[in-house]
């Protein structure tokens, strides 16, 4: 007889389901950011996110952001920046 061992560990908190969202309409001017933080390659990686977005959604802004350093938090200088200018935002980090 074979006994398999699970390595999954039990989950220590609470599952809660993202519910964030931003109906984009065609129509509509919508400002994006693409917020990259610091890793290699976040940048790179968010600029193709930004190009596969444009080819759906044309009419879409995108604002290109950079908090500079993976360690530490955005600062809320950089957060009310894109609050301001943005109707939405996709984080990303690169490595």
């Amino acid at each position: 007889m074979i006994d398999y061992h699970n390595p999954d560990a039990p989950i220590g908190v609470e599952e809660i389901p993202y519910e964030l969202s931003l109906a984009v309409k065609p129509e509509a001017a919508t400002t994006i950011g693409l917020l990259a933080n610091g890793f290699p390659d976040s940048v790179e990686f968010l600029n193709a996110v930004g190009d596969a977005i444009q080819a759906l959604f044309p009419g879409i802004t995108l604002r290109a952001y950079n908090k500079g350093n993976a360690t530490i938090p955005a600062g809320d200088k950089l957060l009310q920046e894109i609050t301001g200018e943005c109707s939405g935002v996709i984080a990303a980090y690169g490595h």
